[in-house]
């Protein structure tokens, strides 16, 4: 078991992160495996031990896992049934003997002592190749555990199967695959007994009923530390030279410290440069930053970039020049429908300017007519009342010259602007641009007549205005170049600030290392002179560092190994119960089918971690989880416990199932319900059972449990108690306890008196067993039955009588109840009375001088009950 599991283990560091050095030790290990796996932790033995093997061989020993392992390659079964199994010198057997195994159900019986552990013991050797028993007694030669003691021999058991041909296979030993084939009591008894434990023991329930309590303890036996105390991790030269170096520890404190600078600096500048870019080196960013003679750095380049000036910017667009146009022809528009207006009304205008004079003369003359003279006192109408009446009347031509000087003053403004943007186009496009003939130099002659000269067709058949529009639009669009260009200079500007702090923090860099290598350098000029008085044993130092060099390797790969190894025994559990959750619940509850619904599970958590508990809900309420070992009695925590180890059997598709000595680790209110799951559930349909027990009445019970034919099919082997005798005896041909087969071999011998009392036996137990069962599943199984006495047995009759009285009933739900209820009738006769019944009572008692049995009659009876075995 443990260098089976350590095999797997060894696999899983095939996909782990583990160092080679780890793959060395694990293999350094493996090798020498039957060395160590005895060892403890007392006093340091195993990992002193391991440090002297790993020294000694860490040179030579290989760092690839072998994958060639045989139960690491196979993961199939390669047999369907077994057949033969052949034992010698081997545990009890000290001669040969060969079982023949090849039914799908073999069931051993034997007292205990008399040889059924050394049978189970050789199945498990020829199966897994090696013995649990052994490894958790600690034997550290395997073979001396399992060789006979009279033959003082060891012979591997032989054992041979049928594949899906039915071509006889010699079974190779293979842990991996048939580990779980195994159902042992004793396992069982522990996973039980854990219950009165402490919680951080609980945690190893799962271990302990798989069988790796030898793994756990092989495993916590591997100290988590190796040190100075068990390898030399330092060097003993080394240490005095240290010893003579004290009087230079400042230097030597000195290189040290700037030593730890220049590591330091160095992973900075790494850091630097990945900052930089991912996967780049100092040197390279260097040589991208600064550039060579034959390419220009990125500084440089960015540099030449920023400094060429940006084109210089009209600030003209086309939508102003629009507007300004828009402008110009509005207002010459107004301006000239408004002078019209003011030529209509010229009389109006003179009037306008006569009214106006009279009232500028009001403030010389007052109190006379300023053109007559005449006191205001005596004229008919004052001048200046008229005139100020007049001139509100003619308000609107005050307000109509206004506006026309205001369109005079937008019209030159306009025109000014106009002018402009001809001058920005020439200052722009100074070589042949046709525009340059209506550049002003007088800006007096700037009016209409300039506007309109604008408009004059040219002699290419082109407007001065068009040019103005066509060279605005390519300025405006050179304007927005421009703009792109200034964006481009500022994110040029910020990139050539990154680079140069790149730069900048290299500089630094290398200016902090530069002063630590010239402090060392001057720190190791002061022990140059040490170092050649003491050349000798620097020497030797030298030649002693690739031995502690080895040393801490073995020491770091020891560590690194205990802690995958600790991991991997942790996780072990939860592996092994993964996903079997509803395939326990489901199990326990097929044990436990007489209990109420209350007490029947909901579902299961099984302990996968430290510190975890087992818990479960019932069905009535699947929400609320209990710890299943505080309220479980012992004998449910050993179903829990069959459950989880048959739901593996069954989760891995096993081929076949061992189960040692069930009587022992089962409770007796659960013996009958565990039978029923075994042999009349469908769970184990097809897959081959090996029982063996102790119990003679469990050994009955099973056989009447089965069909004459599935007793008829099975192997069934007697072991013996010895008597001066060392070999285990084994009885191949042992009497039959199914009760209608053993009556069946008496009527084949005329054992009439035999045959009539298997048959009594055989209907007491079909009577309470299958068909009660049958009567409770068709229809009603409540009985009523008088009893003589309280403590008195039921009467056979009666509980017969009333059976056949429920299958009879017109709502019993089974169509075929005839061929149940036929022979129950042919028993106890129509009309209640028979010589059958007769015969059954007689043949249990022992009467003097009475008639002889006829044959033909125990010959019914026989068969009448084999046909209603049959039938149920």
């Amino acid at each position: 078991m443990i260098q089976s599991e350590f095999q797997r283990f060894l696999q899983t560091l095939l996909s782990s992160p583990s160092s080679a050095s780890v793959h060395k030790f694990a293999n350094l290990v493996l090798k020498n495996l039957d060395e160590i796996a005895p060892l403890s932790t007392y006093q340091g033995q195993r990992v002193k031990h391991v440090a002297k093997l790993a020294q000694k061989e860490w040179t030579s020993i290989s760092q690839d896992i072998p994958t060639n392992l045989e139960d690491v390659e196979s993961d199939v079964a390669s047999f369907t049934l077994l057949k033969e199994l052949s034992v010698d010198s081997f545990r009890g057997f000290s001669r040969e003997e060969t079982f023949d195994l090849k039914s799908l159900l073999v069931l051993i019986f034997g007292p205990n002592g008399t040889g059924k552990s050394s049978f189970c013991e050789a199945l498990e050797y020829a199966l897994l190749g090696s013995v649990a028993e052994a490894e958790s007694k600690r034997f550290r030669d395997v073979e001396a555990y399992l060789k006979n003691a009279y033959t003082n021999k060891f012979e591997p058991p032989k054992l041979i199967g049928t594949d899906a041909e039915g071509s006889d296979v010699n079974i190779k030993p293979n842990d991996a695959l048939y580990r779980f084939c195994f159902v042992e009591k004793n396992r069982i008894d522990s996973f039980s007994r854990i219950a009165a434990q402490a919680p951080a023991k609980q945690s190893e329930l799962i271990s302990t009923l798989f069988g790796l309590d030898a793994f756990n303890e092989f495993v916590k036996n591997f100290s988590l530390e190796m040190d100075g105390k068990h390898i030399d991790v330092e060097g003993i030269k080394a240490k005095k030279l240290s010893e003579r170096r004290l009087q230079l520890q400042g230097a030597e404190q000195q290189i040290k410290l700037n030593q730890g600078i220049v590591e330091q600096v160095k992973g900075e500048e790494t850091s630097l440069a990945t900052r930089y870019r991912e996967g780049c080196t100092l040197l390279q960013m260097m040589f991208e930053l600064n550039g060579s003679e034959e390419r220009q750095g990125k500084i440089p380049l960015l540099e030449t970039k920023l400094q060429k000036p940006a084109p210089q910017k009209s600030n003209l667009t086309a939508s102003n020049l629009a507007s300004i146009k828009q402008a110009l022809v509005n207002s010459l528009n107004d301006h000239k429908k408004k002078k019209e207006v003011l030529a209509n009304a010229s009389q109006q205008v003179s009037f306008q300017q006569l009214f106006e004079a009279l009232t500028q003369v009001q403030l010389i003359s007052p109190d006379k007519c300023p053109a007559c003279l005449t006191p205001l006192t005596e004229v008919t109408v004052n001048p200046f009342t008229h005139a100020g009446e007049e001139l509100a009347k003619l308000q609107h031509l005050a307000e109509l010259q206004i506006k026309i000087k205001q369109l005079e003053q937008t019209v030159l403004q306009k025109l000014q602007e106009l002018h402009q943007i001809l001058s920005t186009c020439l200052n722009f496009y100074p070589i042949d641009n046709k525009l340059a003939q209506f550049k002003l130099a007088d800006m007096s002659q700037l009016n209409v007549a300039w506007w309109n000269s604008l408009h004059a067709v040219l002699g290419d058949g082109t407007s001065a205005i068009q040019h103005i529009d066509t060279q605005v639009n390519c300025l405006e669009k050179q304007d927005a170049e421009s703009v792109q260009i200034e964006q481009n200079k500022k994110a040029q500007q910020l990139e050539l600030n990154r680079l140069k702090g790149f730069l900048n923090d290299a500089q630094k860099l290398a200016a902090s290392k530069g002063a630590a290598i010239k402090a060392m350098e001057g720190a190791q000029k002061l022990i140059s002179e040490f170092d050649e008085a003491n050349k000798a044993l620097i020497g030797e130092v030298e030649q002693e560092k690739p031995i502690v060099e080895q040393n801490i390797d073995i020491r770091e790969s020891y560590q690194q190994f205990v802690t995958l190894l600790n991991a991997y025994r942790k996780k072990l559990p939860a592996l092994l119960v993964e996903n079997l959750g509803d395939e326990v619940v489901k199990l326990y509850n097929a044990f436990n089918r007489n209990d109420a619904p209350t007490e029947l599970l909901a579902s299961i958590q099984l302990p996968l971690a430290q510190n975890q508990k087992l818990k479960i809900s019932y069905q009535n309420e699947p929400q609320k989880y209990f710890d299943a070992l505080h309220v479980l009695s012992e004998g449910h925590i050993r179903c829990v416990g069959l459950a989880i180890l048959l739901a593996k059997n069954i989760k891995e598709d096993c081929p076949l199932l061992i189960f040692d000595d069930p009587v022992n680790a089962i409770d007796d209110d659960h013996r009958q319900s565990i039978r029923r799951t075994l042999f009349e559930d469908n769970y184990f349909d097809g897959k081959q059972i090996i029982l063996t027990c102790h119990g003679e009445e469990f050994f009955k019970d099973i056989q009447n449990q089965l069909s004459v034919e599935q007793v008829k099919s099975s192997q069934r082997l007697a072991f013996l108690p010895r008597i001066d005798e060392p070999h285990i005896q084994v009885d191949f041909k042992c009497a039959p306890r199914n009760y209608i087969e053993g009556a069946l071999e008496h009527i084949r011998k005329n054992e009439l008196r035999f045959a009539l009392g298997k048959s009594r036996q055989a209907l007491e137990s079909l009577t309470t067993g299958k068909i009660w069962q049958y009567v409770s599943k068709h229809g009603d199984g409540n009985l009523s039955i008088k009893l003589r006495a309280a403590n008195a047995p039921i009467g056979l009759r009666q509980l017969t009588d009333q059976l056949k009285t429920k299958i009879k009933k017109n709502d019993f739900t089974d169509t075929e109840k005839h061929i149940v209820l036929s022979p129950i009738e042919q028993l106890l006769g129509i009309n209640g009375d028979s010589l059958e019944w007769r015969y059954l009572n007689k043949g249990t008692h022992d009467e003097v001088d009475r008639a002889e049995f006829e044959r033909n009659s125990v010959h019914i009876i026989v068969s009448a009950l084999a046909l209603l075995d049959q039938a149920l």
